[in-house]
């Protein structure tokens, strides 16, 4: 029996990764937003886990092994990539190996103690809900 083929959406991983005091952030050197500033991420491979596929993405894109602590959220607007309908599981991790080095489509990677700005997608607001819940573990 085949199935009709239809559309669906892309799943992906982002990775808000603590770092020397500072989180991690990539540039984008391909569209859509090349340029602009972001969370390390990227599509989920078929039989992987979303665990596993922020593992690779981080390490692939920024050099660093990290340590994944705790979900941040799941954002599912389908208009949130211009490329069409891609979901994110994104999570907080914290920076536990490796040498920071851009790889992959990043063309630069930093450590900011603030998040630059503008940066791609709906990076702030994953960036936020991420800050939001380390202050709400430190009881600030």
């Amino acid at each position: 029996m085949l199935m009709e083929a239809r559309e669906l959406p892309v799943l992906t991983v982002d990775v808000v990764i603590r770092k020397d005091e500072g989180f991690v952030f990539v540039k984008r050197g391909k569209g859509p937003f090349k340029g602009y500033w972001a969370l390390p991420g990227g599509v989920v491979e078929y039989g992987e886990t979303v665990e596993a596929a922020a593992l690779r993405e981080a390490r692939e894109e920024t050099g660093l092994e990290i340590k994944l602590k705790r979900l941040v959220g799941v954002y599912s607007e389908p208009d949130r990539d211009p490329r069409g309908h891609f979901v994110s599981v994104a999570f907080l991790a914290d920076a536990v190996g490796g040498e920071l080095r851009a790889g992959s489509d990043a063309a630069a990677v930093k450590v900011f103690r603030t998040k630059p700005s503008p940066l791609a997608f709906d990076h702030d607001k994953i960036f936020d809900a991420a800050v939001s819940g380390v202050k709400n573990e430190r009881g600030e």
